[in-house]
């Protein structure tokens, strides 16, 4: 079994993109048009959601220039944030995500990836307050609250971040990286029983896969 210190460190960097619903595979599987858009560009949407779907995200970003930038919806500046990120540009999907938020303030995704950049670019209390907004608009996601308490441990401040880590917990108890963030907090606020509770569940999820 590895540090506690050194398994967290590599949770925060990549688990953030690979969460079922805060990833961009799953993104793809699921995206549909949340906002309505005049009838000559909601084709255009489309097709480009299923060519990002295809992974053709050159093709997919084009079609998504074609439309105008007062007829995208929050949906079309989100997939080009995406499709940005995808490319390592993340300050221009910083811009794309922000877009979106003025499109539609109340499309959570925009907030959560927006602070998933700001939470791997360590600059975690922006992400703090993005995951926030997110929680405020849908607060039965058990992924932001797991990345909000990735981001209370980078701010050192464990109580808040062992919070938000029961709250995931409780939304969803089948994720074997929930349970052992919790364990590492636990371990740094010196709750050796509880630390070794949930990391007897991290082990016992583990070997279900």
């Amino acid at each position: 079994m590895k540090k506690f210190l050194t398994i967290i460190s590599v949770l925060m960097l990549t688990f953030l993109v690979l969460t079922p619903q805060s990833s961009l595979a799953a993104f793809k599987k699921n995206v549909k048009t949340e906002t309505a858009v005049p009838n000559e560009f909601e084709n255009i949407s489309k097709q480009a959601t299923v060519l990002y779907a295809q992974n053709d995200i050159k093709n997919a970003f084009r079609l998504l220039l074609t439309i105008p930038e007062e007829n995208r919806t929050a949906q079309d500046w989100l997939l080009m944030g995406n499709i940005l990120q995808d490319e390592n540009k993340n300050s221009e999907a910083v811009f794309m995500y922000q877009k979106s938020i003025l499109a539609d303030e109340n499309y959570y995704k925009a907030y959560y990836n927006l602070a998933n950049i700001y939470l791997n670019e360590d600059k975690p209390n922006l992400a703090i307050k993005e995951y926030k907004k997110a929680l405020n608009l849908e607060p039965n996601s058990p992924y932001i609250y797991y990345n909000l308490g990735c981001a209370y441990v980078k701010t050192g401040e464990l109580k808040k971040a062992r919070n938000a880590f029961l709250s995931a917990i409780q939304l969803k108890n089948t994720v074997a990286d929930f349970h052992y963030n919790l364990a590492y907090v636990y371990k740094k606020l010196k709750n050796e029983k509880n630390a070794k509770l949930y990391l007897e569940y991290y082990n016992k999820l583990t070997e279900q896969d």
